[in-house]
């Protein structure tokens, strides 16, 4: 059973959609393993995923906007204290207005996907028995 999210348009910023499509014609290795491998074929329970998103102010790298759920994957620049702070104001921001981030870094997905797809399925339950 689909629970159906607060999530609307009046979140998506169209002054970012030619950002997102670059973005998504240049994903990085570990965008492109989780999205082929996983979030592309509705494996997460049926659920469709999007890719390099504009949401508010941002652009995200998964979202399933039904479940109010973003998937971030944090790459070697998100190592750097000013990208980190970005990155943790962008989180509140997005959880400000309903939405789950789930943070994964570069290596999870591409040395131990099962973990990562294994906490996206019990975040989803989570999600789903509120």
């Amino acid at each position: 059973m689909k629970k159906s999210g607060k999530y609307n348009n009046y979140h998506y910023n169209p002054k970012l959609k030619d950002k997102a499509r670059y973005l998504r014609k240049h994903m990085t290795k570990a965008e492109i393993y989780l999205w082929k491998l996983v979030l592309s074929k509705k494996n997460m329970f049926g659920y469709r995923f999007n890719r390099q998103r504009p949401v508010w102010n941002y652009i995200v790298d998964f979202i399933c906007k039904e479940l109010m759920l973003i998937i971030e994957i944090d790459g070697y620049t998100h190592k750097f204290e000013d990208i980190v702070i970005k990155d943790e104001k962008k989180q509140k921001d997005l959880e400000s207005i309903g939405f789950k981030v789930l943070r994964y870094k570069d290596e999870d997905i591409l040395e131990n996907i099962h973990n990562v797809v294994t906490d996206i399925e019990k975040t989803i339950k989570e999600i789903l028995n509120k």
